[in-house]
């Protein structure tokens, strides 16, 4: 059995990479949340936008990564 170790690597940095980027997107979307949350300082509408729109990034990453493992999708 012979194993591609370079591939490997870059799977794995790809892998990391990727869960770092959409755990810092999910933290800005909790952050837009709770600025809409905060007390009326008018950056209530700015909060919601920032956290649908960094929670629908989210949710487009997750909807990517089930398309490329489920072969019916193809």
């Amino acid at each position: 059995m012979h194993v591609d170790w370079s591939a490997l690597g870059k799977v794995a940095a790809v892998s990391l990479g990727v869960t770092v980027a959409v755990v810092v997107v999910f933290t800005f979307g909790v952050l837009g949340l709770s600025r809409a949350e905060a007390d009326g300082s008018g950056s209530a509408p700015a909060g919601r936008a920032q956290a649908a729109l960094c929670f629908l990034a989210c949710a487009a990453v997750v909807a990517y990564g089930i398309y490329l493992i489920v072969p019916q999708f193809h």
